[in-house]
């Protein structure tokens, strides 16, 4: 069964976003962490967003030109099937993009059960603390970032009871960021 994977910059405070919703305070990666990226993205065929973050994210990685450093990855990020959880969207938008409209836990379950590579998430904040709160994920990549926000957007919130987690990995990069890879801990 395929695993789903989420992956954010949080800060130590546990924040994933300002309160406007801007990353204006995560740190610069160094190439390592973007090498840790890289990975993760290469280890999935499906990427998971939430309607209001792929607004801006799709449109972004749509526009790079080969000029840029980060160009090869923004075409993984175009190429790579998205799919958008909405309740109000009725047509897709942006390459090799679909619509999920239906109940969460459906189709998670409905996309674990199909063959291929791991499936990641990026966000929203508010689509993440939905699947946090369901159980779906399987594996937490948290790039902790050197900074406390005091304010913004958590992926926490609607936790409703405790979910025990396994450290897998814990690397400190130059950068500042520290990677904490956790699974899920089912038992």
């Amino acid at each position: 069964m395929r695993k789903l994977k989420l992956q954010v910059q949080i800060s130590v405070d546990g924040y994933v976003g300002a309160q406007n919703g801007d990353l204006d305070w995560s740190t610069q990666l160094d190439e390592k962490c973007w090498q840790v990226i890289n990975e993760l993205a290469d280890s999935s065929n499906i990427l998971l967003l939430g309607r209001k973050m792929s607004e801006d994210f799709i449109p972004h990685f749509e526009a790079f030109t080969p000029d840029n450093d980060r160009y090869t990855f923004a075409r993984k990020m175009v190429n790579i099937s998205k799919i958008i959880f909405t309740r109000t969207l009725d047509k897709a938008f942006g390459k090799n993009t679909s619509l999920a409209k239906g109940n969460l836990a459906d189709e998670i379950a409905t996309l674990k059960k199909q063959s291929g590579k791991d499936i990641l998430v990026y966000g929203g904040a508010g689509f993440v603390s939905s699947l946090i709160a369901g159980g779906h994920i399987d594996e937490f990549h948290f790039f902790v970032n050197p900074v406390m926000i005091n304010k913004g957007l958590k992926i926490f919130d609607l936790l409703y009871k405790r979910q025990k987690l396994s450290l897998v990995s814990a690397t400190p990069y130059e950068c500042g960021v520290t990677v904490l890879c956790y699974k899920l801990n089912n038992e």
